[in-house]
């Protein structure tokens, strides 16, 4: 007999792969993959993200520390991440930022709405925070220049909203 929670758990692992499956065969600029994808499933590297994040939260923001709890309550985190590389794009003068850098964070977004898009359609409760990102980074967990994690959880209430600072 299989229980409840376990079956849960296993569906949330199950929607994280479609997830980085719809993250990665998500278009791109000039069709060159930048995009890194990540899994966090085990108890312990939720709990020393969510250390990081708490330890981060004097210089970043309180929120660091109310997203750490969130992170201690999910079953898993996605980090999808993006790296700058020459697309070969001369950047216009009156840019203030490099092309090549635009459009690494063009492919990120479009990444993360094509993942949290399945989580939604498959009613896995889900958030994108930047906060993640950052504490993955300094952390090492993920070779990319700009990261974004996304936490996912199945309860009986969304605990990604209604969230107090």
């Amino acid at each position: 007999m299989i229980l409840e929670e376990e079956l849960i758990r296993k569906g949330i692992l199950n929607v994280a792969e479609l997830m980085a499956i719809a993250a990665k065969t998500a278009p791109k600029a000039r069709g060159i993959d930048n995009i890194i994808i990540k899994v966090l499933d085990k108890k312990e590297e939720l709990e020393e993200l969510a250390k990081t994040m708490e330890e981060m939260a004097s210089e970043y923001g309180s929120f660091l520390a109310r997203d750490a709890k969130n992170v201690r309550d999910s079953d898993v985190v996605v980090l999808i991440g993006a790296r700058v590389i020459d697309l070969g794009l001369k950047t216009p003068p009156h840019y203030k930022v490099d092309l090549n850098t635009v459009m690494a964070l063009v492919n990120l977004g479009i990444a993360l709405g094509s993942a949290v898009k399945i989580a939604s359609m498959l009613n896995v409760d889900n958030r994108i925070m930047y906060s993640i990102g950052i504490a993955a980074q300094k952390m090492n967990i993920i070779e990319a220049d700009y990261v974004l994690g996304i936490p996912l959880s199945a309860k009986a209430k969304n605990i990604y909203f209604d969230r107090k600072t």
